[in-house]
Order: structure tokens, then sequence, then C-alpha cells
């Protein structure tokens, strides 16, 4: 019997089966050799894939979508994916790369490494996504001497993402009106991280990590230059301004006009028609016309189809 065979195809079936999802975000679109940097870390373990990515230049903002699996132990409980190395060895050449004290652009943003969020693809569970956020928290948080806030279900008690950018001044522009420029808040964070210093670097700032159910990122663009009128837009489309349930919307700023960034955090429930029709509703009573909006990421059907692809053929 040949049992290298055989433990060599169990492992790829638990490959093309237990499979979690990171988007990482940076707060970098326009420096070449800083993205090569990234991406180049990202591609260091052939366990891990980069499935998707997607660069804004008005934003000043890229996201890479990595896919690789999760092991368990006897107990079910996770102890290890190839994820955990990447995302760090991503982390550090951004960190390296790239000053926020320098960075601008029309994307609210805390930190060189903004945004980190693990997603379960099935029949993964959010236990394995919330399992490796908080390892790579603690590596960040450690290695980095940078402060993490971890969300949603890597949160102790679930604290979600706009609640916590909300309380560190995320949403405020810091520069001409509508730019997010440097480092603004002070150096001494007003809560304690739940990893890293709670002194920042005006350098690297504020990562957030968490791990959630998947969620679709859709823009719908307004031919409008007024920002307040977009705001008010933005917020009845949201669930917090009393539109949409599980929607979360930005007014930002970009190129020539104004687009409404929507985060849909059930897109099953309330996908992107319904965005698109709500906003095309309330801009029609300003008198304002909108252009039909975008998906920046990719579904999970498409993330799984394309790891699949790549993994079969390396």
């Amino acid at each position: 019997m040949d049992f290298n065979r055989i433990a060599k195809e169990q492992k790829k079936g638990v490959e093309q089966s237990m499979l979690l999802c990171c988007k990482f975000f940076v707060s970098e679109s326009r420096n070449s050799a800083s993205l090569e940097a990234i991406e180049g870390a990202a591609r260091m373990n052939p366990e891990t894939v980069m499935v998707n990515k997607f660069h804004d230049r008005a934003y000043n903002r890229g996201r890479y979508d990595l896919v690789s699996y999760v092991l368990h132990d006897c107990t079910g409980s996770a102890i290890y994916s190839p994820l955990q190395q990447t995302v760090v060895a991503m982390a550090e050449a951004a960190f390296t790369a790239i000053n926020l004290e320098f960075h601008e652009g029309a994307h609210p943003r805390l930190g060189v490494v903004d945004d980190i969020v693990f997603h379960p693809l099935s029949p993964a569970s959010l236990d394995d996504a919330a399992w490796l956020a908080k390892a790579v928290a603690a590596d960040i948080g450690k290695l980095f001497t940078v402060p993490v806030f971890l969300y949603a279900a890597a949160h102790p008690t679930g604290k979600e993402l706009d609640t916590i950018r909300r309380e560190l001044g995320y949403y405020r522009p810091n520069s001409r009106g509508s730019q997010w420029a440097g480092w603004a808040m002070p150096e001494s964070l007003p809560q304690s991280p739940n990893e890293g210093p709670t002194i920042v670097s005006r350098a690297k700032g504020i990562t957030m990590i968490g791990a959630r159910h998947w969620v679709t990122l859709y823009n719908v663009p307004i031919a409008c230059t007024d920002v307040p009128t977009a705001r008010r837009i933005a917020r009845k489309v949201s669930a917090r301004g009393g539109g949409l349930p599980t929607v979360q919307t930005l007014a930002l700023v970009h190129e020539d006009s104004i687009e409404i960034a929507c985060m849909l955090l059930e897109p099953n429930q309330v996908g992107a028609e319904r965005v698109q029709n709500r906003v095309e509703m309330l801009a029609a009573q300003e008198g304002l016309d909108v252009e039909k909006g975008y998906f920046t990421d990719i579904s999970p059907e498409m993330i799984v189809e394309k790891y699949m692809k790549i993994t079969s053929t390396s």
C-alpha cells in the first residue's frame, strides 16, 4: 500500500474542503514598488493562493484576497493554516515599504495595514476564522509593535468593526475636506487595543483584524460633487440611517464624482440590486443621476473555483 500517496490525497482533500479566505486591505495603490513587495511576500508560501486583488488610485487603497486550508486537531479545533505565516509576511512587507505619514487618499484609514478580515469558506467554520484572526493579531501586535483591534467573531464580545472605527475617529476626514492624510490622532490611544501597545507609531498606525461570514463590497457612483448631499443619501441607504438592514455605507469622493461605498453584511438577504435601487431612488429625489454600481470583489463560489483551478495546475 502506498501510504505516501494516501497521505497526500488526504491532505489534498482537506485543502479542497476546509478553506479560509483572507481579505488584506493596505493603504497603498499608487507606489508599484511597495505593491510588488507586498505581493512578493504573498507568493512566498506555495500553500497560500492569491485569488484576486483590487487597487484604487483615487482611494490610494488596495486589497488582496488569499485562500488556504485550515487543519484541526482530534477535538476539531483549528491548529494550523498557511495563511498565518503568509499574512504576517505581507504585513511585514507593508510596514517596511509604506509610511503612513506620507500617505494620502480619498478613503479613510487608520493604518498601513488597515484591515484584515478572515472568512470561512464552507464547510470551514466561523470559529476557524476567528482562531486565525486572533493568531495573526497576536503576531502583528508583538512582532511589529502595532496596536491591533479585533472585531466581530474575533472580538471577545463580538464588537463590530464600524463601532470601533467610529470610536477611533475613522470616518472624519483630516485633510482638505474629503481626504485622509498622515496621522492626525493622538499617539496615545483613548482605549486599549486587544494586542500590541497603546502608543501608536505615526508611520504604521493601527490595524483592525476580524472574522465574519462573507461580506460583499459594492460601490455606486453618483454624478455629484456635493459631499453633504451624497452623505445624506449614503446615510439613508444604510441600516444605521434607517435604510436597508445589514448594509453599511460611506460617501467618498472618487475622481470627478462621489461613490456610495457599501458593505453588504448579509448579501444573501440584502443584495446589490436592492442597494442599487435604493441609491437611485434617493438620488432621483435630489435630481441626481446614478451610474450602475460595481463589485470590488468576487463571490465566495468564484473564490473557491479560482483556488481549485490554481492549485490543480501547480
